[in-house]
């Protein structure tokens, strides 16, 4: 339980600005700006101080909610997307995850440059779209899973007039999150839509001999090489050291490489049965399944390019 302490604590306690948290028989107070400092350089060049967020959070027991989207449906979108923005602070805007209602969707897109994960749910409550940090959203999708009703919208205003807001009402708390203005890639023409082979397979036996391949691998940075045909998909170590073989459904015959680390990112990120596209091993790979689509660059090889 969180309250303002309004004076009702006993000396210093009482003084400033000061919330009350309960929690069971512990009874703690937290005083204005504890644990915000400003970020500072220290002498070996990093930064301290606790980065600001910008969400704000409204608690309302009595909040009325008309749901738009399922509660788990999106929770499971934003755990499919988080994982594919970019890392560092040198790309602001792939750092976000975008947030766009359109044509009775609400579409969610990350990228981070090697890679691009879409997924679309139906939303029939009007058009709009918002940037929202990566960082903003941690943590989020385990509360949605917890409410019962969702309502996604988008509002306009904010530090700029051109600014936008992405709201998210459950029957219990609203979250409120300014865009970030920026210019995000125009990631339809990102997704490849002219194949020459297909593969259809588990992703739990393909993740486990993605497990069995990095462990004969000489680094982290790994890579793993694909062959589509005759029934089955074939992981194998570039360098030849094991191969693991994938009963699948196939269409075609084709070869890719990619890195490790990306693929058994994808193959989480997807669960269950997927549908793995490709063109060439020069062209972007497309995994797809239920509306989930990602796609992986691949690494451009001398064997790539002779095949």
């Amino acid at each position: 339980k969180v309250i303002p302490s309004n004076g009702s604590a006993s000396g210093s306690q009482a003084t400033g600005k000061r919330l009350k948290v309960i929690c069971g028989a512990n009874t703690s107070y937290l005083a204005d700006s504890d644990w915000l400092k400003e970020a500072t350089t220290t002498k070996r060049g990093s930064k301290g101080g606790t980065p600001l967020t910008f969400c704000e959070v409204r608690v309302s027991p009595s909040n009325t909610v008309k749901p738009n989207v399922g509660a788990n449906e999106l929770a499971e979108a934003l755990n499919r997307v988080l994982p594919f923005t970019a890392k560092g602070d040198d790309r602001p805007v792939l750092a976000c995850v975008k947030f766009e209602a359109k044509d009775g969707k609400l579409t969610l897109v990350s990228a981070d440059g090697f890679r691009l994960a879409v997924v679309s749910l139906d939303y029939a409550d009007g058009e709009g779209q918002a940037l929202i940090n990566r960082d903003e959203l941690k943590g989020v999708a385990n509360a949605l899973r917890k409410a019962k009703r969702v309502r996604v919208s988008f509002e306009q205003g904010g530090e700029q007039l051109t600014s936008k807001s992405l709201i998210i009402d459950t029957e219990l708390i609203r979250y409120k999150w300014v865009s970030l203005d920026g210019s995000y890639p125009d990631w339809q023409k990102l997704i490849p839509t002219e194949f020459n082979c297909l593969a259809h397979f588990d992703t739990v036996e393909a993740i486990k001999a993605v497990n069995s391949l990095k462990a004969l691998a000489d680094s982290k940075g790994y890579s793993i090489d694909l062959t589509i045909g005759n029934g089955k998909l074939v992981m194998a170590n570039p360098d030849d050291r094991g191969q693991a073989d994938i009963s699948a459904d196939t269409d075609g015959e084709g070869f890719v490489r990619l890195n490790g680390s990306n693929l058994a990112e994808a193959l989480k990120a997807c669960g269950g049965m997927v549908d793995f596209k490709l063109s060439s091993p020069l062209a972007p790979t497309l995994f797809s399944t239920n509306g989930y689509q990602i796609v992986v660059m691949p690494m451009i090889t001398d064997k790539a390019q002779e095949y």
